[in-house]
């Protein structure tokens, strides 16, 4: 028997490992007496709306195989109806966000049937466009790195001016390439290549970061997670500002709209299987650090002596008087 009901499985259509896997995760979903729904994903493929239509909504588990724009996808469509994700990278690449492989063996799916899993809850943010028409059909939009609002032109780059508006205050007039509102999660994607924070994704919190500013004193900003962003166009030659949602077309801005960017009311629920998980360690393993590219390790005499150090300074040492450092 099965912890769940009903079961999506989306894979890369362009894999055909990701396809073999599904059909493996499929069979044994099935045998254990799953109701089970598949389909391909990817750029020009989108299951999740079928996916919607026939659980109605009702959706216990989502199994998504592929890398971390496979994951994004699955956030985007499901975090509203509160669907735990489990993203294992199967033709992928990076693989910040999805988890080894090995957790479609038989002792991690053992306990994946019988509900024994952690969920990890990463915020989302969302987006709407105000003003003059045309205003897009169905908002608002959802991104759980980041959204992006940049130019898109066929014929020339030019740079743009963007009006920033942080709760109802102009903050900002960024002159550049464009703009990055990013959640913890995104700040390891587009974010760190613009220069901007890498934010633990344990907090609630949101990054404004510009892309190539024209200006040295334009900073990225941290803000909190009830912080609501209005970002509108001010200089627009072409007319080409789009709104991006992790990397996706979402919206054609048009002269005298305004982007209002806030937390969305529901998180992704990303389903942990993979033991001894860490955020830390992904960093140092994705992002090359901390003996990675250097070989090096400390003199086994410093942790000798910080052993030493620490036993005999615990508990028993006095608490530092207020005001005193």
């Amino acid at each position: 028997m099965s912890f769940f009901d009903q079961v999506v499985i989306a894979y890369r259509g362009d894999d055909a490992r990701s396809k073999a896997q599904a059909e493996q995760c499929e069979a044994l979903l099935r045998r254990a007496g799953c109701q089970v729904y598949t389909g391909p994903a990817g750029p020009r493929c989108n299951p999740y709306p079928d996916f919607l239509d026939a659980t109605d909504g009702q959706i216990d588990l989502a199994i998504v195989l592929g890398g971390d724009g496979s994951a994004l996808a699955a956030a985007r469509h499901l975090s509203t109806v509160d669907v735990p994700i489990l993203a294992v990278n199967v033709g992928g690449h990076l693989g910040f966000l999805t988890q080894p492989p090995e957790v479609l063996t038989p002792p991690f799916w053992e306990r994946l049937l019988a509900g024994d899993y952690e969920i990890e809850k990463r915020m989302m943010l969302q987006s709407q466009l105000t003003g003059a028409a045309p205003l897009p059909e169905w908002q608002p939009f959802f991104c759980l790195n980041e959204f992006c609002l940049k130019i898109a032109g066929e014929s020339r780059l030019t740079s743009i001016i963007l009006e920033l508006a942080i709760n109802g205050e102009v903050v900002d007039q960024v002159h550049g390439d464009g703009l990055l509102i990013s959640t913890p999660t995104g700040t390891t994607s587009y974010t760190v290549a613009a220069n901007g924070p890498i934010v633990a994704p344990s907090l609630e919190a949101i990054t404004i970061t510009a892309i190539c500013p024209l200006s040295l004193s334009s900073r990225p900003v941290v803000l909190p997670a009830t912080g609501i962003i209005e970002v509108a166009p001010l200089y627009d030659p072409d007319l080409n500002i789009k709104l991006w949602s992790d990397g996706t077309l979402a919206a054609a801005i048009h002269p005298c709209q305004t982007v209002r960017i806030e937390a969305a009311r529901h998180p992704a629920r990303l389903v942990i299987l993979e033991e001894r998980h860490s955020y830390f360690r992904t960093l140092r393993e994705k992002l090359k650090w901390a003996g990675t590219r250097i070989q090096a390790e400390r003199d086994p005499g410093c942790r000798i002596a910080q052993s030493s150090y620490n036993q005999n300074h615990q508990l028993d040492s006095e608490p530092p008087r207020s005001g005193s450092f």
